[in-house]
């Protein structure tokens, strides 16, 4: 990481209640959460966001939020974020020839997926690379795939979440590829 940060050992009582809430979890504070250890509100900010995206109550399965996550940070190139959903999408029952065409051709990739999550997977590509052009017509095409509002404001949240992340990834200098055996899922903040 390119920047400074603070080690669980030298953080003050605010900070070091966030990076215990990670620790009971995940046993560990994540690169993601030391990259805004210099502000202490931005890593709670950061949890909660985490916490809301991942566990909004809409129809939207694991599978389909991690198709989202996955194909948002293979767009971006974050290599981070890739790894860490990949673990997720290997657990979803994704093979690795499938995971491998979601990152390098995702267009392609959606043709073989059920008419759900190819709709998914091409609003997450045009959110992701043309932000500015999407309209309601792409929201239109997600309520003809069967999502209701709820799902659709989840896919957005989603997508857009994983956008702000790999920016701060990225932008920061995280780098590392998580380990395969990496609890992917405990690292989602709890509640």
């Amino acid at each position: 990481m390119w920047i400074r940060t603070v080690p669980y050992e030298q953080a003050g009582d605010e900070l070091r209640r966030h990076y215990d809430r990670q620790r009971e979890s995940l046993g560990e504070v994540t690169e993601m959460t030391l990259a805004g250890s210099l502000y202490p509100r931005l890593v709670a900010a950061r949890l909660e966001l985490y916490a809301a995206t991942e566990r909004c109550p809409s129809a939207l399965t694991s599978r389909q939020r991690n198709l989202i996550g996955f194909v948002t940070s293979a767009l971006n190139g974050t290599v981070h974020c890739m790894s860490q959903v990949t673990v997720k999408l290997r657990a979803d029952g994704f093979s690795d020839e499938e995971i491998s065409l979601l990152a390098s051709d995702p267009v392609r990739a959606a043709e073989s997926l059920p008419g759900p999550e190819a709709a998914l997977v091409r609003y997450t590509i045009d959110l992701t690379t043309r932000p500015g052009k999407i309209g309601e017509a792409d929201v239109a095409a997600l309520r003809a795939a069967g999502f209701d509002d709820l799902a659709i404001v989840d896919a957005n949240a989603h997508c857009a979440h994983l956008n702000y992340v790999n920016r701060v990834v990225t932008g920061l200098g995280i780098h590392t590829v998580v380990d395969p055996d990496f609890s992917a899922y405990d690292a989602i903040p709890a509640d």
